[in-house]
This record gives structure tokens, sequence and C-alpha cells, in this order.
């Protein structure tokens, strides 16, 4: 480990006013060679042969992402426009409120003259928008 008088960083570092012109030093490598051993103990230098353009390759498909944030852009949408949804359950029951908030697993709706409702995703069919809404507009 070097000490500190021996450091190179031992100059001030430029005020904001000066320009200090840097210019990025990439050295020349030589070209990659290959050591072949000869039948008779010693080694020659071969140069390797250029690398084939890799254009021969066939284009990768693209794969549809894993999640694509719809559910998320609509719940997000009627929770701002405060919209009066229907929520049809798996066993037929039908719920009408708006989306007070959501998460990855519930729902929370909110209803008027009736408590909020925690609803669990998987309970769901189905969300539509409430008729009482469409004619409200």
């Amino acid at each position: 480990m070097k000490s500190g008088q021996e450091s190179t960083a031992t100059q001030r570092a430029p005020e904001k006013d000066e320009f200090v012109s840097r210019k990025l030093i990439r050295p020349t490598l030589p070209t990659p060679e290959h050591h072949v051993e000869a039948g008779n103990g010693t080694s020659q230098i071969v140069e390797r042969p250029a690398r084939a353009e890799r254009r021969d390759r066939p284009q990768r498909k693209s794969f549809a992402p894993e999640q694509t944030f719809a559910e998320n852009f609509y719940f997000q949408k009627q929770l701002q426009t405060k919209t009066l949804l229907t929520v049809v359950l798996k066993n037929g029951e039908t719920i009408n409120g708006t989306v007070e908030w959501y998460d990855k697993n519930c729902v929370k709706l909110s209803r008027t003259g009736k408590p909020n409702l925690l609803l669990y995703k998987t309970a769901i069919r189905y969300i539509y928008k409430s008729a009482e809404d469409v004619r409200g507009h």
C-alpha cells in the first residue's frame, strides 16, 4: 500500500472556472496469437483467424412481458374518477360501490349507506361500470 506522500492525487482539484482538457488514452493492444506446439518440442506463433460475423444467427423471438399493468391502470382510473362499479363474485352475488384502494390481492369497495368491504381478488368473477353511473352522466 502506498503512503500518503507517494500518492499521485496530491494536487488540488481544479476550480470551477478552470477548463481542463482530458484525453482518453487507450493503448493499442497486440492482436492475439496462438502458440502451437511443433512436433520437435518447439512452439510456433500462429495468428488467430478473424472472427466470423454473427449475422448468420436467427433473431431471437421477443416474449410478451410478464405483467402488463392493465389491471393497475384500470383500478387507478376508477379510483380517481370515483366510478360506481358492480362487482360480481364467484358465488353469484353482486355488490355496488366505488374503489377506495386496491393492492395485489384485495380491493376495498366504499358503499353509500352500507359498510365498506374488503374483497379478495380471487373471489371476484368480473367487474363492470354500474348502469346507475351511466344514466347519471
